[in-house]
């Protein structure tokens, strides 16, 4: 029975992914679909950027999680030793999971204040890429079938968001700086940045806040860079460094509109490029005639050829010009 159900899904899965649809609508759609099968109290999916697996959608089934609780998932996902996060099930290289830790905030302190109990997790992959994932929360327990069922129309549901994030729009605004300690409040800023806090509050309430968290826990390890989406259907870029600071730790956030370039590697994951064509591809972006790349490349100008004829069907442009429009 189950199985006839998610061939059924991943077709209508495969129908949304050709309609045209952006993320937002793409999984508001899905959940529906999915919901016939695993039904549950509470559903909110996201997609992610596939470099830094950050959150760059987040889209509730018809019953939302009260904002109050959206900081502490938020932080969650962030907190070490936190089971099942994210994060940690695409290490693992898992695709659906239940929480059954008793130790995990999440359930302690949202959902059984919530009166829910269990929670399923699933994580949507195309070509070994993350991008996105849902998770699912209701009263009952989620059987094994339903985990095999979730199994089984989680690559669909990747290959649909990996479409889907195709979709940019172009946007204006001047970069804001914001300096933020380790929890994310703001101890400086820029006079541009309300009006990105106004741009990600679209999205979500509370969504400008949870963005500065996480790129402060990001900054923490490292150099951290992500991209999110707008209400619009438009890339804005965060980027976050620590500064050097004798008190407490703090880091700066450089929030601006994201360019072709920052979305180059997006793109071309998005567009199921091949390695060998992504090759081919920066050279064309970088000018380079067909003799250079095949010099460069040590293929023949032939095997050039087939490779720019493959790029243009991908990104249904018609010529090298098209392409590097499209792609700067």
């Amino acid at each position: 029975m189950w199985e006839g159900r998610a061939r059924g899904v991943r077709r209508d899965v495969t129908a949304l992914a050709g309609a045209g649809l952006d993320v937002a609508q793409l999984h508001a759609a899905a959940i529906a679909l999915v919901d016939r099968v695993v039904p549950c109290e509470l559903a909110c999916w996201a997609s992610m950027d596939p470099d830094s697996g950050v959150f760059s959608t987040m889209t509730s089934g018809v019953n939302r999680i009260p904002q109050q609780y959206e900081p502490v998932l938020a932080t969650c996902e962030y907190t070490p030793g936190e089971p099942h996060t994210f994060a940690s099930l695409a290490q693992r290289g898992d695709t659906v999971a239940r929480l059954e830790d008793k130790r995990s905030t999440r359930l302690n302190e949202v959902w059984r204040p919530l009166g829910l109990s269990h929670e399923l997790r699933s994580l949507f992959r195309a070509d070994d890429t993350c991008w996105g994932g849902a998770g699912m929360v209701r009263t009952a327990e989620f059987s094994e079938r339903e985990l095999e069922f979730m199994a089984s129309v989680a690559p669909a549901l990747g290959a649909a968001t990996r479409v889907a994030a195709r979709t940019s729009a172009r946007g204006i605004g001047a970069p804001a700086i914001v300096v933020v300690t380790g929890d994310g409040t703001i101890r400086a800023s820029t006079a541009s940045t309300a009006q990105w806090r106004d741009e990600l509050e679209d999205v979500a309430p509370g969504r400008f806040a949870v963005m500065l968290r996480a790129a402060a826990a990001g900054a923490r390890s490292g150099a951290f860079k992500a991209r999110v989406r707008d209400a619009r259907g438009g890339w804005i870029l965060l980027e976050a460094s620590e500064l050097v600071s004798d008190d407490e730790f703090a880091a700066a956030v450089t929030i601006s509109r994201a360019s072709g370039a920052d979305l180059l590697g997006l793109l071309i994951k998005a567009h199921g490029v091949t390695s060998r064509e992504e090759d081919v591809c920066h050279e064309v972006l970088a000018g380079q005639p067909t003799s250079a790349i095949a010099a460069r490349l040590a293929i023949s100008p032939y095997t050039v050829q087939d490779h720019l004829k493959s790029l243009f069907a991908k990104f249904g442009v018609r010529s090298r010009a098209e392409l590097v429009a499209m792609l700067s």
